[in-house]
């Protein structure tokens, strides 16, 4: 079994430490080095707004300064990275507080791209558009759910306006078609459908059968293609205990050692995708962006490793 030796270990800690924001140093620290969930915290409040919610170039392809869904969602994905889960912290009643409002959602569900991101740098798939707001939105829907329905009582409203959103999920999930985060999204809701008690209420058991199917027709089998932007078995995948593990056991053993075999000396991986062709609009906001993320997938992939003993 090929193992990331303890030298590649102290190289991406180097790398980290020299190039990653505060931010995902806090959280690698939080992951590798004994660091504190409180760290996070504190780095993660500073891009926290006053409605509660989430902008400020959290996500690195999107640097508006206003609040989004989406980038409320990846708060909550950092917050549950570092392990933190006190609903009472300031900071978690203002996510609720944030999305306690219906300015970024309609009756279908929360939307990916909002209109003002159409004033800052960004990646060419966080232009504001309404259309893509109906496919993309599937998978935020999904995951801000995932974490309503985990962490809110019964009675509040916004339980409510999530649980009506779950049942829109469910029909969708009849579908082909759930854009680049859905079927990831739908993995996390059935997580929290099965802890929160709601298994029978929207039929876990068919929701994990439908899923199985679509994470093991999703995954990209071609190495020869993973240079390229998409998608892996570490996309859904993160640990032997995923129940989609065993059914993809031999590409995600493939990964593991394309990961340690595919690691650039003294460094860490490279990001898969680029601005197209915003690149020559905003070139010094993607370098700046693409470091950013290199520190990101970093975390993510030394994670999955650790997960699957592949660290010496």
């Amino acid at each position: 079994m090929k193992k990331l030796t303890k030298q590649d270990f102290q190289e991406i800690a180097l790398w980290m430490h020299r190039n990653a924001r505060p931010l995902e140093m806090a959280l690698w620290q939080c992951r590798f080095e004994n660091g504190s969930a409180d760290a996070v915290l504190r780095e993660l409040s500073f891009y926290q707004n006053s409605d509660g919610g989430f902008g400020n170039a959290l996500e690195p392809d999107c640097w508006n300064p206003e609040s989004s869904p989406y980038a409320t969602g990846q708060a909550i994905g950092l917050l549950e990275s570092a392990g933190f889960r006190d609903v009472r912290h300031p900071l978690m009643k203002g996510i609720f507080r944030f999305l306690e409002s219906t300015e970024h959602c309609s009756d279908d569900g929360w939307y990916f791209s909002i209109a003002s991101n159409n004033d800052w740098p960004h990646a060419p798939w966080w232009t504001y558009s309404p259309e893509s707001n109906k496919l993309e939105g599937i998978g935020l829907t999904a995951v801000l759910c995932a974490f309503i329905l985990t962490n809110m009582a019964e009675s509040q409203g916004l339980y409510k306006r999530a649980l009506g959103y779950c049942e829109l999920l469910m029909e969708r999930l009849g579908g082909e078609h759930f854009g680049d985060m859905g079927i990831g999204g739908y993995c996390k809701l059935l997580e929290s459908l099965k802890t929160t008690g709601l298994s029978q209420r929207f039929d876990a058991a068919s929701i994990e059968k439908r899923l199985k199917r679509l994470v093991y027709d999703s995954i990209e089998r071609d190495t020869s293609k993973w240079v390229f932007y998409g998608v892996r078995p570490s996309n859904y995948i993160l640990s032997p205990d995923s129940i989609y593990y065993d059914d993809n056991r031999g590409i995600v053993e493939t990964e593991l050692d394309y990961l340690i075999d595919t690691r650039p000396r003294g460094g860490v991986w490279p990001i898969t995708w680029s601005w197209f062709d915003l690149n020559e609009k905003y070139p010094k906001e993607f370098a700046i962006s693409e470091n950013w993320w290199r520190a990101v997938k970093a975390i993510e992939k030394l994670s999955f490793l650790r997960n699957f003993s592949r660290l010496d």
